[in-house]
């Protein structure tokens, strides 16, 4: 009988892209994947340490795999193992190994899969990830069938006063073009229909091989097949004219960008260390309203960061209402002990920051239910997933909209034309569609 193994993945895209090719690796050892809920003989915990929940979801994990099966291996990866593996190899002396980042793609090669066994006590796998020779993992998920992360880039050359990214994903590292050309190239012939770039700071693509993003979006944009690509988060200072006539003009890069603002006061702008101001970010997004008819914008903004005042969160609400966007992904602030912030004050009471990121949500779903009316009507792209809800199928636009409509399985993993009827639930940024062809 063939022996199991489980994971769980916390966090961001690239940690699902991780996690994913973990696993095959598993698989081509032999082994069965199976629900983490299950027993199994291997566990893997690929953690994330973005806040203070995330490290405990992380430990509540690592604990309820020891309950499934106390006689399995544990394995503790990711950013939580990066910054931590002391504290989880005390804390938990179950657990077998603690590997971090950097040593992701030694640890799980299918010749040391083979010969993984129980720990008397946990051996911990961890190094300083800022070594210039830091290698680069790569990796993609193909579990979700319709949609892939690619993973193209890992680690961040800034240093972002509220941001422990350096500490746990090291240095920019890339693969060459070449070689997310081929992993792309695998990804298509398995019928997957989008692939999301996926990476910690992806403009920054090429700083390891001396090439550009807007080089790998080229070449990647000349694969055949019945593929679509969608950027993730992409810094501001990095989106070029250039990325942004491309995209405007290809068939297979859609209209949808993710940006980070994290604040609309110049003064905490400063104080984070980001690299371009309020100036900048409205140039910006305005020039790609401009130039990409359609498009879907998100931003990203964090509320409670240390120092903010009423009058900068005031100055951040009246930008944020200024510019034309689809919707918020809003962050509380959360001091890390490696984060420079975490010593800055003052830090506002957390009913105060309840309060400010209340308002924040309320804004995104007054910006979301604006760019859902604006797109009733309209025929639009969506690939259709695989999972039939309440008799119902969901799928997503080229310009980010979910859409739903009565279940056909003729529809799954399909990219169809429909025409968006009415808003379902601005909340979930839900509309109705018909097909068109």
């Amino acid at each position: 009988m063939a022996r199991k193994v489980a994971i769980h993945t916390l966090g961001c895209k690239l940690n699902f892209a991780e996690g994913d090719t973990i696993v095959r690796n598993f698989e081509a050892t032999g082994y069965q994947t199976v629900d983490f809920k299950k027993k199994a003989d291997v566990y893997i915990i690929n953690t994330c340490s973005v806040t203070h929940v995330a490290d405990k979801k992380s430990r509540n994990l690592i604990r309820q795999a020891i309950k499934h099966n106390p006689d399995a291996i544990v394995i503790v990866t990711g950013c939580y193992a990066q910054t931590s593996a002391e504290e989880i190899a005390n804390a938990i002396p179950e657990v077998d190994f603690v590997v971090d980042n950097l040593h992701k793609k030694d640890f799980f090669t299918p010749e040391n899969i083979k010969s993984l066994t129980k720990q008397i006590k946990p051996e911990i796998i961890n190094d300083n990830i800022r070594e210039e020779n830091a290698d680069f993992f790569p990796s993609y998920s193909i579990s979700f069938r319709t949609r892939s992360f690619l993973k193209v880039q890992d680690g961040c050359d800034y240093t972002c006063n509220y941001c422990t990214i350096p500490h746990t994903r090291g240095h920019s590292r890339n693969a060459p073009v070449f070689e997310v050309v081929r992993m792309a190239e695998e990804i298509v012939a398995q019928g997957v229909k989008e692939i999301v770039l996926t990476g910690i700071n992806i403009g920054d693509f090429g700083h390891s091989t001396r090439e550009t993003f807007f080089d790998l979006i080229k070449a990647l944009d000349k694969i055949n097949g019945n593929i679509r690509y969608r950027i993730s988060s992409i810094e501001p200072n990095l989106i070029t004219s250039e990325i942004i006539d491309f995209i405007a003009d290809s068939e297979k890069f859609v209209p949808h960008f993710h940006i980070p603002l994290q604040s609309g006061s110049d003064k905490i702008l400063r104080l984070m260390q980001r690299r371009y101001n309020t100036s900048l970010f409205r140039n910006k997004i305005e020039e790609i309203n401009e130039k990409i008819a359609n498009v879907g914008i998100g931003i990203d903004v964090i509320t409670g960061y240390p120092a903010e005042t009423d009058e900068d969160f005031e100055t951040t609400y009246k930008f944020l209402s200024s510019l034309e966007f689809s919707y918020l992904h809003v962050f509380t602030y959360s001091p890390r002990p490696l984060a420079k912030s975490s010593k800055m004050k003052p830090v506002s009471p957390n009913r105060v920051i309840s309060e400010r990121s209340r308002i924040l949500h309320e804004l995104s779903n007054k910006k979301r239910e604006a760019f859902l009316k604006k797109n009733i009507g309209a025929t639009r792209t969506v690939l259709f997933e695989n999972d039939e809800i309440n008799g119902k199928i969901y799928g997503l636009t080229e310009n980010y909209i979910r859409v739903v409509t009565y279940f056909d399985s003729r529809l799954v993993n399909t990219v169809r034309k429909v025409k968006i009827t009415q808003i379902h639930d601005p909340a979930e940024n839900t509309c109705l569609c018909e097909i068109v062809q």
